[in-house]
């Protein structure tokens, strides 16, 4: 049957979605950035929007809820998955609300402790059947991956104000939106120094001083080692935090031919450090530059506070 095909479809599309996941956590996977992520996550959700059966918008988002879960618990530390799940269980009120004749969104002028403490909707009220919720809900997640796809350029259309002449700036392995970053600033004439860590045992930073320096910039590697010897040389820090405390296998610092030692050691290889909050200064996403005090507020716009637990 048709419809039995469908289902059969999207569960096994769920199951390798989650084995990508999966074998990504443990670097045995290919390497995936945190926008790429992002966008796999909202397209499986539309799919499961547009092929798993439900008559509700609660019906859905007990849907979304229960993969969601599922996406999180394979790969704990990438918080892009559960962001991008909390991101369409929003977008599942505002079109529900937008249905019912009502508003879902937030008074922009409202106190951030009324933004914390409004319920809103609650869950009982989204088993009202709306015919066209389906179509609408799934026009919306279109546009949040459009906003996706372009949140890379709209990030590093901002580096001019934030990049100036003749400053040092330092990033550690390879990432894309870093790299854009630095390479726009370098395109509009933009004379800046680059000290890439090489971010071992991986060693991406040599990628990324090599693609920087083919565009032009000064570049130069250190170990990662030579960080703190250096640092007061830097002006700038620049770095895309998408996770921590995520560990991965030990291979590349403890090969597996190594077999009598293995047998008598517990190696842990944590990708990143954890960066307390207060050493952070500059929150920079694709609508512009926010200090670490408004991303309570920019969370409210984004996530309904019924949805921070999945």
């Amino acid at each position: 049957m048709p419809g039995s095909d469908k289902e059969t479809d999207l569960t096994e599309r769920i199951e390798a979605f989650l084995s990508e996941l999966k074998r990504g956590g443990s670097g045995t996977g290919r390497f995936r950035g945190s926008s790429e992520t992002a966008r796999e996550t909202t397209a499986l959700l539309r799919r499961i929007t547009a092929q798993a059966r439900w008559s509700s918008a609660g019906d859905l988002m007990e849907i979304i809820r229960k993969e969601g879960r599922r996406m999180t618990a394979a790969q704990p530390s990438e918080t892009t998955v559960g962001n991008m799940v909390r991101r369409v269980l929003k977008i599942i009120r505002e079109e529900y609300a937008r249905s019912r004749g009502s508003s879902e969104e937030t008074d922009q002028q409202e106190s951030l402790h009324k933004l914390l403490t409004s319920g809103g909707l609650s869950e009982e009220n989204f088993r009202q059947h709306f015919a066209p919720l389906k179509a609408n809900v799934i026009e919306a997640i279109n546009e949040l991956l459009t906003e996706l796809e372009g949140t890379t350029d709209n990030i590093a259309m901002q580096a001019l104000e934030h990049i100036h002449s003749n400053e040092v700036i330092m990033t550690i392995g390879r990432s894309r939106t870093v790299e854009a970053f630095l390479k726009d600033a370098a395109r509009c004439k933009r004379k800046f120094h680059v000290i890439v860590a090489e971010c071992a045992p991986f060693c991406q930073g040599h990628e990324m001083a090599t693609s920087l320096s083919k565009a032009g910039i000064e570049t130069t590697v250190i170990a990662d080692a030579g960080i703190f010897a250096v640092m007061s040389r830097v002006n700038k820090f620049q770095n895309e935090e998408d996770t921590f405390h995520k560990f991965v296998s030990p291979q590349e610092v403890l090969p597996f031919t190594e077999g009598e030692i293995l047998s008598k050691v517990n190696v842990h290889c944590p990708v990143f450090d954890y960066v307390p909050p207060e050493l952070i200064t500059l929150f920079i996403s694709n609508i512009g530059g926010h200090a670490p005090s408004y991303i309570y507020r920019l969370m409210s716009e984004l996530y309904h506070p019924e949805d921070h637990e999945l």
